[in-house]
């Protein structure tokens, strides 16, 4: 399966999981949902055709929103980032000085363009806001960032979103909880939280609180979900999958994470999908066995997906 890389980055996107992720989704009648959209990346290679996408994080709800409403466009995105990216080569202090402008001047007008520059500079590819809504990641200290390669990478990247994104979808900045409770049981839930007791970087926080929160949510719900988290790693268990994701069918599969604050946060991590319906699947690592209809399923949406994909390029 061809997964769809967005051109927003941030700590724990789940690219190298999409597969395994999509092979799990059954076949339903209404929307793709997403409370917690993060970077996008799950969302973009759904294949649906309708979905309600949201997050408390109101900056890649606005460069989505943008990209859906061709105010930003592949074409402009290039000026910007040739633009952006030769001030921050000749800047002083070895580009830091022109980092801090881009970071002041979004903090201050939160311009989307603003938002996709210090995703791509800012240092380990994570994505943190203080307490006051401002960037608060330092640069990557690569004043050469923005070379050709770079920026048509990123180009294509917004070029692809564009093509996925489609009437149907709606994106919102609401809170996790609205946007479960409006899911009918025609639709699919797919849940990315923060991981709870694990160092995160999330727009304000994560606590035991909500994930108790989210798990009574995601009990009542009448929609089918798919929940990622964390099981455990070499250091710890997950203890929420004991207390209350236990309750729900799991699968799980070893991934490695490249980026973390702390060491232990920089190795492999046991990842578990939690979901609420019959799926013929393994209990552990890597191997689905999707039910013949749940692979032509999976099989259309691929399908869907490059021939979107596939349209001419700006």
């Amino acid at each position: 399966m061809r997964v769809i890389t967005p051109p927003i980055k941030s700590q724990g996107i789940k690219t190298k999981l999409v597969p395994w992720i999509h092979a799990l989704v059954p076949t339903v009648k209404g929307r793709w949902i997403e409370p917690f959209l993060g970077t996008g990346v799950v969302a973009f290679n759904s294949g649906f055709r309708e979905a309600f996408l949201s997050d408390i994080n109101p900056h890649p709800i606005a460069f989505y929103q943008g990209v859906k409403d061709q105010a930003i466009a592949p074409r402009g995105v290039r000026e910007y980032l040739e633009k952006e990216g030769a001030l921050l080569e000749k800047a002083p202090d070895r580009g830091y000085a022109h980092f801090r402008t881009i970071r002041d001047r979004f903090n201050q007008s939160h311009k989307p363009l603003d938002f996709l520059f210090l995703s791509r500079a800012g240092f380990n590819g994570m994505m943190r806001f203080n307490r006051s809504g401002a960037w608060n990641i330092p640069f990557c200290k690569k004043p050469g960032r923005f070379g050709r390669s770079y920026i048509t990478k990123i180009v294509n990247q917004v070029h692809d979103i564009a093509c996925l994104i489609q009437p149907a979808w709606t994106f919102t900045v609401t809170d996790f909880e609205k946007t479960i409770l409006q899911a009918t049981k025609d639709d699919i839930i797919y849940c990315d939280p923060p991981y709870i007791g694990r160092y995160v970087d999330y727009y304000s926080g994560w606590t035991e609180e909500d994930e108790r929160r989210l798990f009574s949510l995601l009990s009542a719900t009448p929609a089918r979900f798919i929940l990622s988290t964390w099981h455990h790693n070499d250091y710890r268990a997950n203890p929420f999958i004991a207390t209350h994701w236990n309750k729900f069918n799991l699968v799980t599969r070893d991934h490695f994470y490249h980026s973390g604050g702390k060491l232990e946060n920089r190795r492999s991590v046991v990842e578990a999908l939690v979901f609420n319906f019959p799926a013929n699947i393994r209990k552990h690592n890597h191997e689905m066995e999707p039910k013949p209809e749940q692979m032509i399923l999976l099989e259309k949406r691929a399908e869907y997906i490059t021939r979107q994909v596939n349209q001419a390029r700006e």
